[in-house]
């Protein structure tokens, strides 16, 4: 009987342990000039310069925070290709998300993913008022509040607002025109800027 004991114990410490809900920890690798300009899975053409990934089986249009975990940079990427289909890797990015993680010289690093949600708006209706709390030029930062924010408020969103200057990550929540004064009020007592659109 000790003895099942024991060889049943062994077969357990040798079973892989589950992976945390939302997060895959592996090595990413990187593609870019080579397929700039062609297709991807998804038929979106794929651009070199675009917050992009493949992966094999996340589904398109899923957003993702990858962190280096070797020097703790970190990425939001939207996958809209099948991939890499080299054993043992996670993630293939583009070269755009590649260089902001430190990944062109070196080609691969273990890396962190972490599936987002709230990153694109859900459908307006006539009642929705939106609290815009932050417009950052840079998307490392827009996402540090969001992720702030979550531990006390529901609805905050990451959406991307371009312009003829550039790309910003507007961080916003979701709220209605019952509730937006008290929400606004409990924003402006913690120092957030609050500016309110209605749509």
């Amino acid at each position: 009987m000790a003895l099942a004991l024991l060889l049943a114990a062994a077969a357990c410490a040798r079973l892989p342990r589950a992976r945390q809900e939302g997060v895959e920890v592996g090595v990413a690798s990187w593609y870019g000039e080579e397929f700039h300009g062609r297709p991807t899975s998804s038929l979106e053409v794929f651009d070199m310069n675009d917050m992009t990934a493949a992966h094999r089986t996340l589904p398109f249009g899923t957003h993702v925070m990858v962190t280096n975990l070797a020097n703790d940079r970190s990425v939001v990427v939207r996958i809209n290709d099948r991939g890499p289909f080299v054993r043992g890797r996670v993630i293939d990015l583009s070269y755009a998300a590649a260089r902001v993680l430190g990944l062109i010289g070196p080609g691969t690093a273990q890396v962190r993913l972490e599936i987002l949600s709230g990153v694109r708006e859900p459908a307006p209706t006539a009642a929705a008022v939106w609290l815009q709390v932050g417009a950052f030029s840079v998307q490392e930062n827009a996402y540090a509040l969001k992720k702030r924010l979550d531990k006390t408020y529901s609805g905050v969103a990451v959406t991307i607002f371009k312009t003829g200057r550039g790309v910003y990550y507007r961080v916003r929540l979701r709220t209605d025109a019952a509730s937006v004064d008290d929400l606004a009020g409990r924003l402006a007592a913690e120092g957030i800027p609050v500016i309110i659109i209605r749509e």
